[in-house]
């Protein structure tokens, strides 16, 4: 209980930090986010695909 951090005491961040924080947050906006949208919509397309397959498209049953 009175152990004080001290990360957050120091009025400046260190420009290692500081650059490091940017390259981390570049690679998730820019690399990792994208891939992961394109797997999720490409996922839920592939799944609506397949079941169109086995259940027929969506609309009035033919008579």
């Amino acid at each position: 209980m009175s152990e004080v951090s001290t990360e957050h005491t120091s009025p400046q961040v260190s420009k290692s930090t500081r650059r490091r924080e940017l390259i981390t947050f570049l690679i998730l906006a820019f690399g990792i986010w994208p891939i992961v949208a394109v797997g999720i919509v490409g996922g839920y397309g592939f799944l609506v695909w397949g079941l169109q397959i086995i259940y027929g498209p969506p609309g009035p049953p033919a008579h």
